[in-house]
């Protein structure tokens, strides 16, 4: 039997794909850097969308984000004559910080693997081995 989806994880798929289109081709705002949108979710009421976004440059995190909040109203209104849908749901950008994350726990996993092998005698070896 195939899963129902729920309407608001079809708005949100929809949001997430016309959202990386509007940010890619139209936000001109030198702030917003090379992001990417990991996840949409919206509200059961479709009142209120959390969109959370990857900020390549760690840096620019904090004033990526600004910079989307301050043209959400404009991504609304555009997705409103993109999208069919009766009302648009408020964006709320959100930074999300899993790939710094992630990249951090790999940092830490590395140093922890050469401290051992240096404390137990055996040659260091690449890492890309």
């Amino acid at each position: 039997m195939p899963r129902d989806f729920k309407r608001s994880e079809r708005v949100a798929g929809t949001l997430r794909r016309e959202l990386a289109q509007l940010i890619q081709k139209e936000v001109k705002d030198p702030d917003v850097g090379f992001i990417g949108l990991s996840d949409v979710e919206v509200s059961r009421d479709i009142s209120h969308a959390k969109i959370y976004v990857t900020v390549f440059e760690a840096k620019k995190a904090e004033s990526t984000i600004r910079a989307l909040n301050k043209a959400a109203g404009y991504l609304r209104s555009r997705l409103g004559q993109e999208m069919r849908i009766r009302s648009v749901p408020e964006l709320h950008f959100t930074h999300d910080a899993s790939v710094e994350t992630g990249l951090h726990m790999d940092d830490l996993i590395d140093a922890a693997v050469a401290s051992d092998r240096r404390e137990s005698g055996e040659p260091e070896q690449d890492a890309e081995e």
